[in-house]
């Protein structure tokens, strides 16, 4: 089960239809506000938590770079696997495979997202469900600046915004060995695919072995 989540007052026109990729126990009515903190002084990468804006702990990221391949598990607040993440090696557009749970199958992808071209000057992502085998047409976009921390997750039509995220703070926070930013959520948006996307954004940008 989901983190039941405070509802924030609504400032949010709803997407036309529910975007449910992860499960629904992921989604609220109301626009979802989360606090990403990732730990920069680390020997373990992708090490994030999420939390809603009072710090109840939502989700946790976690991976290492002792892994052969690089890989990030999504756990909620009691530590149950979410999704996992894994890089597909040797790749120039860096793509990243989703799946449920702790599994690595087939049959459990849930998305893929790759870099929308080889040369870019922002990272821009294109996301395709697990049943879009053709991949012709993206189903979700994302776009923006990580250097930033700005960026807009969309629609493959890019005809509507269903998540946001945007600098929260602070000198004194990367001080701290720690780096957060906020992610606002649209109302009926899965929140565990959305912070999926974001770690997703996050990996490609660090870009640590410049062959995959």
């Amino acid at each position: 089960m989901g983190t039941k989540l405070p509802a924030p007052a609504p400032s949010f026109t709803p997407v036309a239809h529910p975007v449910r990729v992860v499960g629904s126990e992921f989604m609220a009515p109301y626009p979802v506000e989360l606090v990403m903190t990732e730990k920069s002084l680390t020997l373990r990468e992708g090490t994030f938590t999420v939390t809603d804006t009072q710090e109840n702990l939502i989700f946790k990221v976690k991976g290492s770079i002792f892994s052969l391949h690089d890989r990030r598990t999504l756990l909620d607040a009691t530590e149950k696997p979410i999704l996992s993440l894994a890089q597909k090696i040797m790749t120039m557009h860096k793509r990243w495979h989703v799946y449920k749970g702790e599994s690595s199958d087939a049959k459990d992808l849930l998305f893929t997202a790759k870099k929308s071209s080889i040369i870019q000057f922002n990272t821009d992502l294109e996301v395709f469900l697990g049943g879009n085998t053709k991949q012709e047409i993206p189903d979700f976009k994302v776009k923006g600046s990580w250097f930033q921390r700005s960026c807009k997750i969309t629609l493959g039509d890019e005809s509507a915004v269903i998540a946001q995220m945007h600098e929260k703070d602070s000198a004194a926070s990367l001080f701290l060995g720690k780096e957060a930013f906020r992610v606002t959520v649209f109302p009926n948006v899965d929140y565990a695919f959305v912070v999926a996307l974001i770690v997703i954004l996050r990996e490609i940008n660090a870009d640590r072995t410049g062959t995959d």
